[in-house]
Order: structure tokens, then sequence, then C-alpha cells
């Protein structure tokens, strides 16, 4: 069989569409015509406009060629866009019909052809590249059948409109990037619409126009927009998730309007303006719409408006019962669960001062926080903030558990309820509905120095070196301690079941209050899990991390600490057991004591619960009919989460796990082959002088408050921004020893105040891992743009270990 290499990224039976009655060809037209150098030496440029037809038109050599060596593979061309191009014409012809059950059969058809269409174009194909470091051919064509789909569920959300020009002289014409994003507030010389971008369709003012054949056109707008034009165009519209379930009317289609000559114009002007070189039309007096019309960039969005009876059927509640006796709940959005309103806050700038508190909820002043950033790097300012929902849910634990009575810790531990474990979490929820867009509320990456920290969520494990190691990495991202109900089985859930949760609340709750103060201080940023808020992203981080795990062996002796915590959470498990269990334990495994001994091994096992404060302090939580003790030990946020989210912070790494540092290290050399370091004078000098991290909340707020640390986190990002520019601009020696000596003088000053200040401390040595290129997987890359992320970095720059130093 003979391999196909010319590749028609507009199919040949969509430009047949656009033909005029009679006609074999169409008239093309070359934006960008190529420069030809003559013998003479002097230049000719290429014909701008010809007649050809459709077969010799929007076609590319190997735009879908893989190559195995010496093998030739043309299977994308074949299979995937032969499947999805024969699916796509009957799907095309039913929306060009008023055929409304045509319209249900083929409505999902739709959708996946045109979202493939947009992808697979050069200029969505360039897209795709700039979205990663570096791709092959073969992993780019992998990428794009990986993210294919992306579009739909935002697109059939919206308000679907089908104009005609059948009453018109001209005709609507076509381009070599047929579909069309167009947002008035961004024009073409826009930064956001710099070749290959696109505006975004999830951004409200955001219309996406697809000409159907030479006398239909599809357009499509976001509903927020089509109620309310004056809505802010940038911002983006309510819900804007990808993959998700949602339902909607198969038969929500306008046909209202017929366009006159100039409508069609307009259309025509943009979908020229967004073209990358070609554009074709059934006659070449079509190919110059913008002859004549004087009308602005943000003008035309007239045209494209829906009239108001076309909202008829879109937008309001949904309700539907299936035969299970379930209900499903939609609202216009796509949201399953009503809006939070007590989450919603006024976004406004004006009259706030700057040293008022920033409208991001941060704590911080407006001058220090958020007006030195362009809108498009800062968080949400309509919503409750990360830090701001953190100290609600302190407030909360306080009311619901009577922590401001001046309770000691024993007597906390023995008044918890399963009313209170319930309470708790059903607070949590609330604060974070699973609706959040956690990516609007996260620090984007915006310079300023912040490390994710990856490891043990113990509270015994976060106080040795993650939270001492603020001073050292900038604000430190930590995941929560609270388990998400909403993604829980009932039955293992700590709102339906919270009895199976007594030892892990203590854990989690005596974790979270030790981080309170460095959470109103900004030193710890405590988030959700990200997957907790997304489905798809959820099931794409269990496949990826299970077939990691599947190729790396895991060994537990190189987590001598995690299975220290471990056994120790296993005595505290078995000192609940009630006194008549450990009586007859302790006749089995001491038979050399006696009653009185007994006695007395029971009351010691009781006094030490009361003296652990990790440990559960009543009676009857282990047998008679409640089952048993969940003890849970997370190791987070895995690898892929760990980058993800570090990604779209543009924070570093911290871990104090060897397995968590073997995978960056791993991670570091897979792209590519083995890469060099980066900066390697400062990742010596970095690991040859031990430094200590203040292992008490109190300790380590008075070391920061001496001001020695304070160099540390300015030291921290402008090596980032070196590496993040090293690839491309080179070494620059003299600035590599300036970082190495900076961190010399700190190392110097800093661990001289710690051992004055005399807070507690454990000793470590930071290893750092600055590969050329940075840290990178292309599926987390996938996951960002999967998660409408549009500002987040690459690749991670650098990593690093906190290796414990026994004392």
């Amino acid at each position: 069989m003979s391999i196909t290499r010319d590749n028609h990224y507009v199919p040949i039976w969509y430009q047949r569409g656009f033909l005029e009655s009679g006609s074999n060809q169409l008239a093309y037209r070359d934006l960008t015509p190529e420069e030809h150098r003559l013998p003479d030496g002097s230049t000719r440029i290429g014909r701008s406009r010809f007649k050809s037809s459709p077969k010799q038109c929007f076609v590319q050599t190997d735009l879908y060629t893989t190559f195995f060596g010496p093998v030739v593979n043309d299977e994308i061309e074949r299979r995937l866009f032969g499947a999805i191009d024969t699916d796509g014409a009957p799907a095309i012809k039913a929306f060009i019909s008023e055929d409304v059950s045509a319209w249900h059969h083929h409505f999902q058809t739709l959708f996946r052809f045109i979202d493939i269409q947009k992808l697979r174009t050069p200029k969505g194909l360039d897209w795709l590249r700039g979205r990663y470091p570096k791709l092959s051919q073969n992993e780019l064509m992998m990428e794009m059948q990986s993210i294919q789909t992306m579009h739909c569920t935002i697109w059939s959300e919206s308000v679907r409109e089908i104009v005609s020009a059948a009453a018109s002289d001209v005709k609507f014409i076509i381009s070599d990037h047929p579909v069309t994003v167009y947002n008035y507030a961004m024009p073409p010389e826009a930064e956001g619409c710099r070749y290959p971008l696109d505006p975004p369709i999830t951004l409200k003012a955001s219309q996406t126009v697809y000409p159907l054949d030479r006398d239909h056109c599809l357009i499509l707008t976001n509903l927020e927009y089509a109620q309310d034009p004056e809505t802010p165009p940038l911002v983006k519209r309510t819900f804007s998730r990808n993959f998700r379930t949602s339902m909607v009317r198969t038969d929500a289609f306008c046909r209202l309007r017929q366009l006159h000559t100039d409508e069609v114009r307009q259309i025509n002007r943009i979908i020229k303006a967004r073209a990358r070189r070609f554009i074709a039309a059934g006659r070449e007096e079509w190919l110059d719409p913008e002859i004549g019309d004087d009308a602005s960039w943000s003008e035309l969005r007239g045209v494209l408006q829906p009239p108001k009876p076309a909202l008829f059927g879109f937008g309001g509640e949904l309700f539907a019962r299936f035969e299970d006796g379930r209900v499903h709940y939609q609202d216009s959005f796509g949201r399953t669960e009503k809006s939070a309103e007590f989450l919603k806050k006024k976004a406004t700038q004006k009259n706030l001062s700057r040293a008022g508190a920033c409208g991001c909820g941060s704590g911080m002043s407006y001058e220090s926080c958020c007006r030195p950033l362009p809108p498009k790097l800062r968080p949400s300012w309509s919503e409750r903030g990360i830090r701001e929902r953190n100290l609600m849910l302190y407030r909360g634990i306080e009311t619901i558990l009577g922590l401001d009575q001046g309770r000691d810790w024993l007597e906390i531990r023995r008044s918890i309820t399963d009313e209170h474990i319930r309470d708790v979490h059903s607070l949590y929820r609330s604060l974070w509905p699973i609706e959040t867009d956690i990516l609007q509320l996260l620090p984007k990456p915006d310079g300023r120095p912040r490390a994710v920290y990856t490891g043990l969520l113990h509270p015994m494990a976060i106080t040795e070196f993650a939270i001492g190691s603020s001073l050292y990495f900038g604000e430190l991202i930590i995941e929560h301690p609270f388990l998400h109900a909403a993604n829980i089985q009932p039955d293992m859930s700590p709102i339906e079941n919270p009895h199976l949760y007594h030892h892990d609340f203590i854990k989690t709750l005596y974790m979270f209050l030790t981080l309170r103060p460095l959470v109103e201080s900004g030193h710890v940023n405590l988030i959700p899990d990200p997957a907790a808020f997304d489905l798809h992203l959820n099931e794409q981080m269990f496949h990826m991390a299970r077939k990691r795990s599947a190729m790396m062996k895991v060994s537990v002796d190189a987590e001598p600490r995690m299975m220290r915590l471990l056994e120790q959470d296993m005595r505290r498990s078995l000192m609940s057991i009630p006194p008549e269990g450990l009586r007859a334990q302790l006749r089995r495994s001491s038979p050399e004591l006696d009653s009185e001994g007994i006695e007395e091994a029971v009351r010691g096992i009781r006094r030490q619960r009361e003296l652990d404060p990790l440990a559960s302090v009543q009676d009857g939580l282990l047998g008679s009919g409640r089952g048993g003790q969940l003890s849970l030990s997370r190791m987070a946020p895995n690898f892929e989460m760990a980058l993800y989210v570090a990604q779209a912070t543009g924070a570093s790494i911290v871990t104090d796990s060897p397995h968590r540092w073997r995978e960056m290290r791993l991670a570091a050399g897979r792209q590519g082959g083995r890469r060099s370091m980066g900066i390697p004078a400062f990742a010596e000098a970095l690991a040859a002088s031990p430094v200590g991290f203040a292992n008490e909340t109190k300790g380590l707020l008075t070391v920061a408050a001496t001001g020695a640390f304070e160099g540390y986190a300015p030291l921290m990002r402008d090596a980032f921004n070196y590496l993040v520019k090293l690839e491309h601009r080179g070494a620059k020696p003299n600035r590599e020893a300036g970082l190495s000596a900076r961190l010399a003088k700190l190392h110097r000053d800093s661990q001289r105040q710690l051992k004055k200040a005399a807070v507690p401390f454990s000793p470590g040595r930071v290893h750092g891992l600055f590969p050329v290129g940075g840290i990178q997987d292309n599926t987390v890359n996938r996951l960002l743009i999967m998660s409408s992320s549009e500002h987040h970095l690459h690749n991670v720059p650098m990593a690093f270990f906190i290796e414990p130093i026994t004392r």
C-alpha cells in the first residue's frame, strides 16, 4: 500500500462546499507569498492569487507523517483523520439542513470534528508545539491525539447560532485555519493574538466562527456575553473547565438570521484576519472583504452578536431524573452544585490605597502584592482566596470544637465526637465546592520566590524540615491535610461515616493547627489537591502514577523516616484497644506478668496515650460494631502533581523524601538523555554547608523577625530566573559566581543568627537539581493545557532535596 505524505489539513470534501455552482475550482489567495531569488541576484514575489481544485490546496507534505527510523508511517492521516472526516462530512451536512433529528444524531460528532479541525492545521500544530519545551514530530502527533475534544464542552454549552448567506451576493470564505476565534477586545495585533495564538474560547467575549459551507456559518457565543454584551470581555466565563460531563439541548440551534452582503463581508474579514497564510472562496472578489469597510476590529462584534430571541433554549437550571431515582442538577454553566454565594466578593480596585489589604486575600498590602502585577498574573479578586478560606476554616473549627474556650489539647481530644468530625469535614467541603477553579486562586508565575513541598503529610514529619524551608525558598505551598469528602465513596467518607476517622482526624487537626501561624504570616500557602475539583485530572494523574510506579521499584528501606512514623501510628492504634483487650494481649505476649503487673502495664499504656499529642484518648472507638479506624498516611503531592502545581505557580520543588528525589532526578535526565547541570558551583556550595531548619512555628517566626534569612528568597528568585533563560541565552560565569558568593555570605550570617536565637531546629544538607532545560514531563504539560491554564511554565527550573544530618 502506498504511503500518503501529502496531508490535507482542510478536508477536500469540506472545501467543495464553497465551490460556485458548476465550478470545480476555488479562488485562492496567498497572504504571504514566497520570495524567489533569481540568477541575476534579484528577487521575484511568487503568485499571491490563483485558482485551483480543492485537491491541490490546503495541503502540506509530512504534516502528520511519523517516522520510526527508516520507516515512514501515515496512520494518522489514514486512520485518525480518515475516521474523523468520514464522520464529519455527514455531521456538517446535517447542520446545514434543518432536520432536528439529524442534529441530535450528529451533535457530538460535529463538535469533535470542529475541535480536531482547529488543532490539525499548521497554525494549530504550531500552537500545540509552543506549549511544550520541545517536541519531536512523533511526540507532536501523540500530543495532538491526546488533547482532542478539549473544546467540546465549552462549545456545546454556548449559544449556538447558524446564520445564512443565501440572500447575500457575497458568500462565506474559508481559511487555512477554518475554526476562527474572535474577541472584540483582542485585535490581531494584540499580544494574545500573536501567531500562533488565538483568544482562548474560555474568555467571556470569545466567539467561535466556523463556516459550514458557502451559505451557512456556525457562530458559538458564551452565554454570559450573549446575555450581556458589556460583560468584561477578557475575564473567563463561569466554570470554564474542559473535559467534564454536561447536559445540553441538542435541538437548540438558532437559525433566525439571513445576513445581507455587508454582514457576510464582515464575517469574512474576521476569518481572513485570523488566517495563517491561505484563504479561499468561490469567487476571487470575495477574497478582499476589508475593501470599503472602515469598521474597527471591536465594531465587527455586532455582526456576531446573537439576537435576543436566539437565547431561548439556552441557560437556566436543568433537572434530570434517572430510572434508578437519582436526580441530576445542572445550572446554566454546567455546575452540579448551587453557587456558594458566601465565597464571592466584589472585585474592585476603586479607592483602594496602596497600603490597603490586597483584593486577592493574601493578607499583604496592595502595593506589595497585586499592584505590580498585570491583571493576567493576579489571583482572582472575585472569590475568597486560598488564605481567606483557610482562615475561615480555622475560625469554624474553633467554634465547632470550642478551641476558643481555653481548653487544652488533652481536653479537646477527649471531647471529639462523630458530629465534630462530620461538621469539620462538611465545612471544608463547603469552603471548597467541587466546581472551584483552583488555578484562578493559585498564584501565577509572577517572578516571586515560592516552592512546592512534596513529602509525607504527617504532623511529625512536616515540622522536621518542611516548615523551616520557607525561610530559604520563599512562600511554601503545601497540600492541605484535610480530605475532600466529595471524591470519597460514602462508606469511607468522613461525612457519612465519621466514626472511622477519629485517629486520622486528630493527626489532621494537629497538623492544621500547627501550620496556622505560618498561614497567617504568609510563610505557608495551604492548598487543596487540584485533582479534587477535576475528575478528568484526577483520572489522568492516577493513570500516570500507576504507569510510572510499574516501571520504578519502590524500596521501603529508602524511606526510614516514613517507616518510623508509620510504626508510631501503629502503636497509637494499639493503644486504643479497650482495657479488656489490652489485658488479653498482655497475658499472651507477657505470660510472666501477674494480675497486678498487667494492671500496671495497662495504666502505663493509657498514661502514654494521654502524653502523645497524636493519640486518641477515647475508649470505645474499636469494637462493639463500630468497625476499625482508618490510619491514613499520604506522601503528597505525587510527582506529577508536584510538577503541575510548580509549573502553574512558577515555583521550585522541595522534598525531604529520598523516593521523590529519585523521581525528580530520573525526570531531569529523561528528556533527551542526561542533561548538563546549570550553575554547578552554586549546587556545590549549597550542598557543602549544612543548614538548620526551625521546626517550631514560634521559633521560625522569631528567627524570621531577625532579618537574617531575608536574603535567601531573593537569591532563590534570581537563581530561578537565571535558569529559566539559561538554555536560550547561555551561561554567564560572572552571574553564576555572584550567586555562589551571595549564598556563602547568607549561610554564614543566617546560621550564626539561628544558633544565637536558641530555637529548636533540625540540621540538614540541601542538594540542588538545576538541569539545563528544567525538570519536565510532557504528560504534565498536557494536563495543564487540558486544565485551561494559560500562564504556566514549560518546566520546573530547579528542585531541592533536604537530607537529614544525624546530630
